[in-house]
């Protein structure tokens, strides 16, 4: 592997993450040059010479290998995570070390996970540049860098590839620069409209802005303490579940949609499935959370059940009530929305739908052989056989899903953690969800965690992000053939 070459990449990308800190810093200025304009300006400034270097000295190459896409991929990734600390460490406040790697990596997976006690207390230009890592790793690092970097030919193609899991290409078929286009467009379009729309139903436009940006990112990083439940709007809160829910949907679909295809959101078994497991779940935790009394009425208890079944399962994290005070039949169900989540091809987190509703039809497939020896049964979803191939891709990640959520909850209670914080905090960790229930609920974070417990939950949050394999497979680069 040419090391020099992914170096030359990475650089590509430093650049590109140092104009969103340039932003920032205007941002600042705009608020008359509050506490973040100097530090989010020396960070750009330091991003961007971290990225020049291996621009200037190491010669530009038109092709690039297997092996490199990958390791350009996670390790872009990682060094966005690096230098995503900048602004908070020369900030200071609460951000220590690990505290600003904290924040940083939740923004760039888009668990938005927080160490924050006051989040108010953050001046405009770093509350901006925590949308914006978050907007930036919505849609991954890697494929928002492609939109601006020049032509590549082949290595474009090898790099949205790699980015890019193998479920989620099914609903694309367009050449990469293509894809690349249409993800953007739609990005990028969601992100305006839901923006517009929330100025309209009384926020300010900044944080219209940037519950935008991190709704659609689905991160659920919010400007207040109280989240969403600070403004106790139902026309802002249904607002934000249409744009996490649009934004948790194969982005290939909506565009297909939009365009009046086929393959569209009416269509989709995917889709079906999706929307339909959350009207179900929200209408069952609604019934209950109101005949035990937890809301006086049923529409009050409607209407915080579907946003918080909507902002976990979309594994955006908003809140607008504290769950740890719902009932257990609830508390296990948001659990459930937490590890399905929403479509492949999205800005969504988990285990995904795509990937459960292929193991559920394999499942049942398996018992009908069991009774037919020789029936011939194909797993299909929207129309198309699904081969062995990624059948055994699905269930092997599954099963490497469940191990790591073990091996998260085992470390968590090892360090203090009662089960229901620590088996909760790994799925959310893993699943870039945000919160989850006990120590690490809706209405509180992880800020009190000791320093090895966040370390740990940045690397489920990383590995979550990269589908588990992406992150790993790295480890092993040196025996790849």
């Amino acid at each position: 592997m040419r090391v020099h070459v992914v170096i030359r990449y990475i650089g590509m990308v430093l650049q590109f993450i140092a104009s969103f800190m340039l932003a920032s810093a205007i941002v600042s200025m705009l608020n008359g040059y509050d506490s973040a304009y100097y530090p989010l300006l020396l960070s750009s400034f330091l991003t961007a010479l971290l990225g020049l270097f291996p621009m200037i000295f190491v010669e530009k190459v038109d092709e690039i290998k297997t092996k490199e896409g990958y390791a350009i991929v996670v390790g872009s990734w990682l060094v966005a995570c690096i230098v995503g600390m900048f602004p908070y460490l020369i900030w200071g406040g609460e951000f220590t070390l690990i505290n600003a790697w904290f924040e940083s990596v939740s923004g760039f997976t888009t668990t938005g996970a927080s160490i924050l006690t006051d989040i108010e207390f953050l001046p405009r230009g770093l509350l901006f540049w925590r949308a914006s890592s978050a907007w930036i790793g919505g849609i991954g690092v890697v494929m928002f860098a492609l939109v601006v970097l020049p032509s590549m030919g082949k290595s474009r193609h090898m790099l949205s590839n790699a980015e890019m899991s193998s479920i989620a290409k099914d609903n694309f078929h367009y050449r990469s620069k293509v894809i690349i286009r249409i993800l953007t467009m739609v990005y990028a379009g969601l992100t305006l409209v839901t923006t517009f729309a929330l100025k309209y139903s009384g926020m300010t436009w900044f944080d219209s802005l940037t519950h935008a940006m991190t709704s659609c990112s689905t991160c659920g990083f919010s400007t207040k303490n109280a989240s969403v439940a600070f403004w106790d709007s139902p026309s802002i809160e249904a607002i934000m579940m249409v744009a996490m829910i649009l934004s948790s949907i194969h982005f290939g679909i909506l565009y297909a949609t939009i365009t009046g295809r086929r393959n569209n959101i009416f269509r989709s078994e995917v889709v079906r499935t999706f929307i339909g497991m959350m009207v179900v779940v929200a209408a069952v935790i609604a019934i209950n959370l109101w005949a035990e009394g937890i809301y006086p009425t049923f529409g009050e208890a409607a209407r915080h059940a579907s946003f918080q079944v909507v902002s976990l399962t979309t594994t955006s994290g908003f809140a607008t009530a504290d769950t740890n005070m719902w009932t257990p039949l609830a508390i296990v169900l948001l659990v459930f929305c937490s590890v399905i989540c929403g479509c492949a091809g999205s800005t969504s987190g988990g285990m995904k739908v795509d990937r459960v509703l292929i193991a559920t039809k394999v499942i049942n497939n398996r018992i009908k052989v069991q009774l037919h020896p020789n029936a011939v049964i194909r797993t299909k979803v929207d129309g198309t056989v699904q081969d062995d191939s990624v059948q055994g891709l699905v269930m092997t990640f599954i099963v490497a899903y469940i191990i790591l959520v073990s091996i998260g909850t085992i470390i968590y209670t090892l360090f203090g953690c009662d089960l229901m914080t620590g088996f909760t905090a790994a799925i959310s960790c893993i699943s870039n969800v945000g919160p989850g229930f006990g120590e690490v609920g809706s209405m509180s974070n992880f800020s009190h965690l000791p320093a090895v417990l966040k370390f740990t939950s940045t690397i489920l949050m990383l590995i979550g992000r990269m589908e588990i394999f992406g992150f790993i497979q790295l480890l092993f680069i040196r025996s790849w053939r």
